[in-house]
Order: C-alpha cells, then sequence, then structure tokens
C-alpha cells in the first residue's frame, strides 16, 4: 500500500484531540496558507512533505532525531541512496533543478526487529519500543505491515548526507563530465579504448565503484597520500577544496551546464590528482570536489551496530539542595503574587498613558513601582505578565472636543491608558494561587525573555511586543533540562553549570542547536548573548516560585508539563489565564479549555501545584509600639486593603512590614472610617488577639481629634468649620493664595478652585479636610474604578491572519480537525 494511502487511513481513526495536537505540532493551520487542506488524503500529501517533516522533527528531542537518522541509515544500506535531495539544488540562479523522482516510503521498509536489536534487552529495548509508538504518533514513523518501518521521503533523500555520504557516482559523474573526460577516467582505470562512448566509459566506471571488493584493492595500490585524504573523506563530510579542475569554459568561470575538465599541470598535489583520475573525487564546483556514496560506502568500517542514545548525558555540576527549600519556593511564590498585586493596584488607582512609540514612559514605570515599594526591573515585568495574561489592557480615550471658533484645527487624536481590565476585580479578590496561576501561564508562553534588555545603550520599557521566538524554545528546554536533576539535588550557578544546562537544552530543543558552536575541542561553545538570556530565564523562574536553588520545584515540573502540552502553540491566547481564579481543581477552566482535554489537564496540574506549594495567606497582623504592622508571609486581600488603607508599606521580603503613621491615618479617615471603627478592625486583626498597643491608639484618637474641622462644601466650594480661629488662620495661610480664598462669615471661606482641588491643597498645606455633600454627608474619597474591556483571543481567535475569513483555511488546528474528520 502507498505510504499516502496508509497515512490517509490512519489519520482517519484518530480521534479529534490526536489529530489536533498533530497538526498543531505540524505548524497547521496557518503552514497551510499557501494550499487548501479540506480533505484527509490532501492532508497525508501535506504531511509527508519536506516541509511538514521537518516541523514535526524539531519538535522532537535529540534523541528521537537521532534514531530516525540511523533508521534512515539502515534503510540507505539496505536499499541505496533515495532520490535527488536538497544537495542536488542548483547552485547558479540561472541553473535549473533537476528531475526529482518521487520517494515511495512503502519501497524503503526496514525491519522493525534489526532496529531494535540494537538494544540491550530489558529497558533499554522498551526505552526503543515506546520512543518508536512516539514517533508513530507524530506520523514521524509512517503507518506499515505489522513489524516494518517507514520512513517519510525527507529522511531518505537527506540518508548520506545525515551519515556523511556523498551522492551516487552516477549522478555526479553525468552533472560533472563530457565525455573526454568520461572516456579519460575509464582508460586509467581500464586501459586506453576500454569505451568507445560516454556511456559505456560511464558505466564502467560505476560497475567498478560499486563493487566494494575492487574499490578498496584499487585504494590499496594508492599513494600515502591519496590514502591520507581518504582518511579524511570517508567518515564525512565528503567534501574537499583542490584545484584538479576547471570549468570547461576558463578557470574563473562556473559553466550553466557545471561541466569540468582537468586542469593541465594537475593541482599540485599527487594524491588529490590520483584520486580524480581514476573517478574517486568528483567536482562538483569551482575547486570543489566529492567523494562518491559507493566509494565511502566500500571503504567505511560498518560491523559496529548503531548506537543513537534516547536519553541525554546527565547534568553534573550539582549541589545537594538545603532543607526546607520547597518552602523557600512556596514563599517565594507567595512573594511574588503580593508584589504583582501591588503593581496592578497602582495601577488601578492611577492608570498610565501608553506612548505613542509603544511601551509605558519610564517616568511612569517609575512612579508605580514607588507606590507598589517594587523594584523598577519587576514592575516592568509584572506590568508585561499582566497585560499577556488579560488582567490589564490598554483603552482610548474619548478625543477632546474643539475650541468654539477653530474648525480648520486638526482633530485631537485620542490618547490610550493602560488599565487594569474587567478581570482584575475577580483576580484581587482570588486567592493567591489563583493569582499566580494566569500569570504563570502568561510568563511560560510569552515569546520574549521580558527581563533581558539586550541594547545597553537603550532605555528599557514596559508593554512590549514580544517577537523573540527563540524564547519560548529556550524556556521550554531549560524547563525540561532541569526536569531530569535527580531528586535532591540542584544546579549550580557557574558558568559551568549554565554551559551544561544549555547542552541539555539543545537536546530537548534542537532547535536551540543553531545558537551554539563547536569549541575546537569537540565541545559546544556558548555565546555571552545566549547565557545572559539563560541568566535572565531563571531569575525570572525563581521570582516566580518556579525554579528554587537551581532545581525544579512542583510549580516548575506543572509548567513544563504545560509547555509540553502546546500551551504555546496558541499564543497570543494564553491557556490557564481565562480560568476562574477563585476555583481550584478543574472547574471554572472555562469553554477554551474543556474542547482541549490534555491541555485542561495540564492547566489543573498547574493549578493544583500551586495550591498545594503556597502557603495559606495571613489574616493578622503583628502592631508593635513603633507604629508597625508586620504580616508573615502574604497577607488576605481583606487584611491587605486594611494595612494599605491605613499604612504604608516599608519593607516586604519573607514578611511585610507597614508603617503607621498621623498622615496614613488621616487618609484612613478620609475613606470614612470612623477613629472607633478603625480601631475595632484593627483590634480584630491583632495577632492571637493581642490589644493594641497605646502608641498606636493614641494616634488614631489624636489624628481623628482634628479631623474634619475644615469642611470643603461641594455644591459652590466653600470651606466652613465651627472653629472661626482656625477659619481666620486658612484665610490668611500664604501658600493657600492660589485658591484665592474669600471669608464671607466668620466660619465660612469661598473657593475659586473645585472642590477635588481645594481638597489637594489644603491636605498639601498640612489641613485634614473632609468633603460635604449639598446636605451635609460626608463624601469618602475612593479609588477610581476605570476598568478597559478585555479581549484577549480565544485558542480559536489566536492568528487571526489564518482565519476563515481571510483565505478560507480554519482559524485553529481543532476546527481544522473538526473539518477533516469524517462527518464534520
Amino acid at each position: 500500500m502507498k505510504a499516502c494511502t496508509a497515512l490517509t487511513k490512519w489519520l482517519a481513526a484518530l480521534d479529534a484531540e490526536r489529530l489536533t495536537i498533530l497538526l498543531e505540532e505540524r505548524g497547521l493551520p496557518r503552514a497551510a496558507e499557501d494550499r487548501r487542506i479540506t480533505t484527509l488524503p490532501e492532508l497525508a500529501e501535506y504531511l509527508l512533505t519536506d516541509e511538514s517533516v521537518s516541523h514535526g522533527l524539531m519538535a522532537g528531542t535529540a534523541g528521537e532525531l537521532e534514531l530516525l537518522v540511523s533508521i534512515a541509515a539502515l534503510a540507505l544500506e539496505r536499499h541505496g541512496p533515495a532520490a535527488l535531495g536538497a544537495q542536488d539544488a542548483p547552485r547558479y540562479p540561472w541553473q535549473q533543478r533537476p528531475p526529482v523522482a518521487p520517494v515511495e516510503p512503502a519501497e524503503r521498509l526496514v525491519p522493525e526487529r534489526d532496529v531494535l536489536a540494537w538494544f540491550e534487552p530489558g529497558e533499554e529495548r522498551r526505552q526503543a519500543e515506546r520512543t518508536l509508538a512516539r514517533l508513530r504518533e507524530r506520523a514521524l514513523l509512517l503507518p506499515a505491515a505489522k513489524g516494518r518501518l517507514a520512513l517519510p521521503p525527507l529522511l531518505h533523500v537527506r540518508a548520506a548526507g545525515f551519515d556523511g555520504f556523498g551522492r551516487p557516482a552516477d549522478r555526479l559523474l553525468t552533472t560533472a563530465y563530457n565525455a573526454p573526460e568520461a572516456k579519460r577516467i575509464a582508460a586509467t582505470l581500464f586501459g586506453e579504448g576500454a569505451a568507445r562512448t560516454r556511456d559505456q566509459a560511464q558505466d564502467l566506471i560505476t560497475a567498478l565503484l560499486a563493487d566494494p571488493v575492487r574499490v578498496r584493492a584499487l585504494v590499496a595500490g594508492a599513494p600515502a597520500r591519496a590514502r591520507e585524504l581518504l582518511d579524511h573523506l570517508v567518515p564525512g563530510p565528503p567534501l574537499l577544496r583542490t584545484h584538479c579542475f576547471v570549468s570547461r569554459y576558463g578557470a574563473q568561470y562556473a559553466a550553466a551546464d557545471s561541466k569540468y575538465v582537468f586542469r593541465d599541470g594537475g593541482s599540485g598535489d599527487e594524491g588529490t590528482d590520483w584520486l580524480a583520475a581514476r573517478g574517486l573525487l568528483i567536482p562538483i564546483g569551482l575547486d570543489l570536489v566529492e567523494l562518491p556514496y559507493e566509494v565511502a560506502r566500500a571503504l567505511r568500517d560498518e560491523d559496529a551496530p548503531p548506537s543513537p542514545r534516547l536519553e541525554p548525558e546527565p547534568l553534573t555540576a550539582t549541589a545537594p539542595l538545603p532543607p526546607g527549600w520547597e518552602g523557600e519556593a512556596g514563599t517565594a511564590a507567595a512573594a511574588a503574587v503580593w508584589r504583582a498585586e501591588l503593581v496592578l493596584r497602582a495601577l488601578a488607582a492611577q492608570p498610565v498613558a501608553i506612548r505613542k512609540a509603544g511601551g509605558i514612559a519610564v517616568r511612569d514605570t517609575r512612579r508605580l513601582a514607588k507606590a507598589a515599594g517594587a523594584d523598577e526591573a519587576d514592575t516592568r515585568l509584572w506590568l508585561d505578565l499582566a497585560a499577556n495574561a488579560g488582567l490589564a489592557a490598554p483603552r482610548d480615550e474619548e478625543p477632546a472636543p474643539a475650541a468654539r471658533g477653530r474648525r480648520n484645527a486638526k482633530a485631537v487624536q485620542p490618547s490610550a491608558r493602560l488599565l487594569p481590565s474587567d478581570r482584575y476585580d475577580a483576580w484581587a479578590a482570588a486567592p493567591a494561587a489563583g493569582k499566580l496561576l494566569p500569570l504563570l501561564a502568561a510568563w511560560a508562553v510569552v515569546p520574549e525573555v521580558l527581563s533581558h534588555w539586550p541594547d545597553p545603550d537603550e532605555t528599557p520599557v514596559a508593554l512590549i511586543s514580544p517577537n523573540d521566538e527563540d524564547a519560548v524554545t529556550l524556556r521550554t528546554g531549560v524547563l525540561r533540562a532541569l526536569a531530569t536533576l535527580p531528586s535532591g539535588h540542584g544546579l549550580t550557578g557557574d558558568a559551568r553549570g549554565y554551559a551544561e544546562l544549555l547542552v541539555l537544552a539543545t537536546w530537548f530543543q534542537p532547535l536551540l542547536r543553531g545558537h551554539l558552536a563547536e569549541d575546537g575541542t569537540g565541545g559546544l561553545a556558548v555565546a555571552d548573548e545566549l547565557l545572559d538570556r539563560l541568566a535572565a530565564t531563571l531569575q525570572e523562574a525563581a521570582l516566580l516560585g518556579v525554579v528554587a536553588h537551581g532545581a525544579l520545584t512542583p510549580v516548575g515540573h506543572a509548567l513544563c508539563r504545560l509547555l509540553e502540552a502546546g500551551a504555546a502553540h496558541h499564543y497570543p491566547a494564553v491557556p490557564g489565564a481565562g480560568a476562574d481564579p477563585a476555583c481550584r481543581g478543574s472547574e471554572g477552566l472555562g469553554e477554551d479549555l474543556s474542547l482541549r482535554p490534555t491541555l485542561a489537564r495540564a492547566v489543573t496540574a498547574l493549578r493544583e501545584a500551586l495550591y498545594d506549594s503556597m502557603p495559606e495567606p495571613s489574616g493578622t497582623a503583628c502592631f508593635q509600639s513603633d507604629l508597625t504592622a508586620t504580616v508573615t508571609g502574604a497577607p488576605t486581600p481583606a487584611l491587605a486593603d486594611l494595612l494599605s488603607g491605613v499604612g504604608d508599606i516599608e519593607s516586604e521580603g519573607h514578611a511585610v512590614v507597614w508603617r503607621i503613621t498621623a498622615a496614613t491615618v488621616r487618609r484612613a479617615l478620609d475613606s470614612g472610617w470612623s477613629a472607633d471603627e478603625l480601631l475595632d478592625r484593627l483590634a480584630a486583626v491583632s495577632e492571637s488577639g493581642t490589644p493594641l498597643p497605646q502608641p498606636l491608639a493614641y494616634t488614631v484618637k489624636d489624628t481623628a481629634r482634628t479631623h474634619g474641622q475644615l469642611k470643603v462644601v461641594r455644591s459652590t466650594c466653600c470651606i466652613r468649620s465651627d472653629d472661626p480661629g482656625l477659619i481666620a488662620e486658612v484665610a490668611q495661610a500664604r501658600g493657600l493664595a492660589g485658591l484665592r480664598l474669600r471669608r464671607i462669615a466668620p466660619t465660612v471661606l469661598i473657593s475659586t478652585a473645585p472642590p477635588e482641588e481645594t481638597l489637594t491643597v489644603l491636605r498639601a498645606a498640612g489641613y485634614a479636610p473632609t468633603q460635604e455633600t449639598e446636605t451635609g454627608a460626608t463624601v469618602l474619597d475612593r479609588a477610581p474604578t476605570d476598568r478597559a474591556p478585555a479581549r484577549p483571543p480565544t485558542l480559536d481567535q489566536a492568528h487571526p491572519p489564518y482565519g476563515e475569513a481571510v483565505r478560507g483555511v480554519p482559524a485553529s488546528a481543532r476546527t481544522m480537525a473538526a473539518a477533516l474528520r469524517p462527518g464534520g
């Protein structure tokens, strides 16, 4: 049965979830923008293409690649070289690609038992069987008769190149020579007059080279220099720079048909000339020759069976973990949630403008950092994660109306502000584990190392547009590499540990291999820029409680499984970010995840790991005589609201300390609390029911005694007080001249400024006014509650350029799978 037919039948038997996962791994439907795939046979044809197979190979590990390459080498040995491959592509723009015969995988099968024989019986062989099963699930081993293995065409075509072989002699001779050169080689090998035509000459040459015994006998009589060259070329690569040949059109000109002639006088190297004269080196370009496949096959020692490595080399730069390290990780995660919440609270209190050039101005970021008591770099990280998780969103402001009489003036363009989204309030009231879930899910899939700023001359800004495709690859490789550490050990934080980690990361993510280079000793050298990105990735992971002391935490293992489940395929949608933060287990995951069981299980596991790892938030505080309140760990939202209302955060870490002053108490009184109510609420959260210290009670009562003596009347912006002396003092205060106050009664002043500005100026001058309505009721000062609509794309809408409205292609792998399945 032809491979495409067998693959079509296999695809028809897949359920919707397995088909969806396969399509996502192969880059569909985005990769299909230039072709219509509406039926399973069309999908099968696409899955056999080089483009699709390359997608699938890069999604696997280096061990899986190594096994496939070894199987391809076995097929090469049993069936000979396949059709023309990438190495036969034209070398010059004006050349035409030679015709390519299609490779039929069903005609190049290899026995599975021969592959399994490479592995020792027991666990090693079972590991090989599991790897073969995974490759079948990913259609990198095609459906075939039981006991047989079928490879996609790309692997057959590239098999010789993978194994360091050149192309077949017949193909090279046809491309390189006209009749005189072919006859010359035949004469050298068989004597003058051995061939009268070009075809006869080429047949004689290829027949000799196809016979390993004759090739070995020929080489046995070669000069020492020729045997030395073969020692380097036979293992591969099969290419050599030499001056044996020139183009038939001249020494420096490559003809369109790429035919070559022997250089008069030879190359000057005895070994090269001897090999070229006998067809053992054939020209493929100016000063470039290739060793034919048959020669290398005849001279290689192939007695040893292949030994593909299915498991990576373990990390050796490790150190024992300290006792209680997992508890430290949980505390770090709780502290991360608290810092993120402080930043978003500061954003809710005063949203920031988004620059026309993109990002947030540095001064606004610094203001948020100061208000939240957070580091500026961490503040940028929380803002970016919140935006990607849908907890903060931009909103365009309404343009200001044009002034009268300025008809020709340009319309004022609306500006955009970053606001908490309409998801924020539910998030702020959720448990700490529920708060960290969307931020962690966003961090896992965002295509950027957010805290890494490569240009030292450029000022970092928050709210960037992620565009680093390698960031998720690096993050996934690093987490999977750390997951291999033995229990109780973590990676050392030195250069050796980082280098080992990156090399192991490339085993799990072969795409990273392009960022490493040979160090000249058989090892891999790591660029400084990649080391910097690795350090930033690990720093972010430690901040979020994903890594602690160089080891993956339980939360880190769960996050790694989320990435392995394909969460990053859906960005800018973030699987898990839309889950109800107040729920636990598999509840409240949302419709998106209910349609994707594999992702739903991974998100549920991450949520459970967060609940199990993070300490319960503290609902009590320890009040000291120095007017501080200390909360060990993370506070509950209610306790944080209370203490932030009556104090300012002084320090944070494993414990959060608030400083209570007369100014902060006045702020609490401005919000509508009375002194008695405030003291009662503080006493209710005092640790172990301990009475409040006397200095704290005195501060609250003394501040309340003078609070509200001034009244700002909303209707006419009057300032009134029952104390005529205080009114006289305010009327004469130089710092209030900007209000242009006027005394209209012994206890009443009027101001030309609006009530809000009057309140602000009076408070800045050291007074403690309150605001009244027209009926005399006190107006409470409350933070603005503006919210921006959260409109993150669903998993099916994550890539709108490839949606149905644009190209008639299903917008997601899930919808494509549903359309392709029988009855869909």
